[in-house]
């Protein structure tokens, strides 16, 4: 887990593989970049726009038929974590929440596992 700034107000944290590490080692030495990972071609941030048609793109690329954008993406990373069993103080965390209520909304799948629950009175 690798902290980041994300904004002035707090520190955020990403998960990173390190198949991952290596492509963005190999972007790095390439392009340089000065003040943030994935600058635009003036060097200043992306605009939101933008990003969501890189990842409007891509799911058509990948034949994805549902509507897909970054918080798409990001609920479905939370629910995956969810239903693979990861805590719901860790995925707050991950996800900058500052209310563990936020991150409740996750709690849903968990009745999609009840039936793999070994019950220990069986």
């Amino acid at each position: 887990m690798y902290p980041y700034r994300y904004s002035n107000l707090k520190n955020n944290y990403a998960l990173l593989s390190k198949t991952a590490l290596e492509d963005l080692r190999i972007y790095f030495r390439e392009w340089r970049p000065h003040t943030y990972l994935f600058e635009g071609r003036k060097g200043g941030e992306y605009a939101a726009q933008s990003i969501l048609k890189i990842v409007k793109d891509a799911a058509i690329k990948a034949k994805i038929p549902q509507t897909v954008t970054p918080h798409v993406l990001r609920h479905s990373f939370a629910t995956h974590l969810r239903e693979s069993g990861t805590d719901l103080r860790q995925i707050q965390v991950l996800l900058g929440h500052g209310s563990s209520k936020t991150t409740e909304i996750y709690t849903h799948v968990t009745t999609n596992t009840f039936k793999e629950i070994k019950n220990p009175l069986d």
